[in-house]
């Protein structure tokens, strides 16, 4: 699974509980980061620029997932049955987290799923922390393991 993100690397703060969910991550849950950097403008601009560098790193065949508050919200659950529904036609997860400004009407249509971790707004560097501890979740539903309770 490919996760792009705009902006920097992990926040030493954010590192420890990232990597904590990526060693027990295994394949196809396992993650590899792709970090754009932040447009050098503002508002309009800066969307576009980054939603360019965004749209150059997708394949025709990547099943994508942008992340967006205004996307769906579902639970667990519903994120592993979506992911396990890929995975068995054979298709590359692409996860996007956008920039300050959020991503522009052509990423918008190029992602297959628009999900929504929450009506709140929370900082990139919390929602890919977040992001991996799902993805974990999701991957022990799928496997039937303990780690979810519902």
């Amino acid at each position: 699974m490919r996760c792009i993100a705009v902006g920097k690397r992990h926040a030493a703060w954010i590192e420890a509980g990232i990597e904590r969910y990526e060693k027990r991550l295994r394949r196809p849950y396992d993650v590899e980061w792709v970090f754009l950097p932040h447009s050098q403008f503002t508002a309009d601009r800066a969307r576009q620029e980054e939603s360019e560098r965004i749209l150059s790193r997708l394949k025709a065949e990547d099943f994508v997932i942008l992340l967006d508050e205004r996307g769906k919200n579902i639970d667990s659950p519903a994120l592993s049955r979506l992911i396990e529904a890929e995975i068995s036609h054979g298709r590359q997860i692409v996860v996007i987290i956008g920039g300050a400004y959020g991503v522009n009407d052509r990423v918008l249509g190029r992602a297959n799923f628009v999900w929504s971790l929450s009506r709140l707004v929370f900082p990139h560097q919390l929602v890919r922390l977040i992001l991996t501890e799902q993805l974990y979740r999701a991957q022990e539903i799928a496997r039937g393991g303990g780690y979810h309770h519902e």
